[in-house]
């Protein structure tokens, strides 16, 4: 019997090829920029969520791995909930001064966006 794949990102999206000539070569992902070459931005946000209000962090260059790891200090340090989506780290509540403190201290540049 053969063995299952988890998830088609095992093979980085890839399926089945009908093209004689192909061959399959994963490509370099995206490098991590280091903190401080980031630019992130810091937002209050209640759309789609039922009026409760999420702090959004965007701006992350770099790749999906490492992103997951700083949304889980980040959830961490607020002790709530969270997740990451296309590209961006959704906290529940708001905890944008407490994670922007942090992230000034982890060598981040931070911006402030919205009220």
């Amino acid at each position: 019997m053969s063995k299952k794949i988890s998830s088609f990102e095992d093979l980085g999206g890839f399926v089945f090829s009908t093209n004689k000539d192909f061959s399959f070569e994963q490509e370099e992902g995206v490098t991590t920029l280091p903190p401080h070459q980031q630019k992130l931005e810091a937002h209050l946000d209640k759309k789609n969520r039922g009026g409760k209000i999420a702090t959004l962090i965007t701006g992350f260059e770099g790749t999906d791995h490492d992103l997951k790891i700083l949304a889980k200090s980040l959830k961490t340090l607020c002790g709530v909930g969270g997740s990451v989506k296309n590209g961006e780290i959704i906290i529940q509540g708001n905890f944008r001064d407490k994670i922007m403190d942090f992230l000034k201290k982890e060598g981040y540049k931070v911006k402030r966006v919205g009220g």
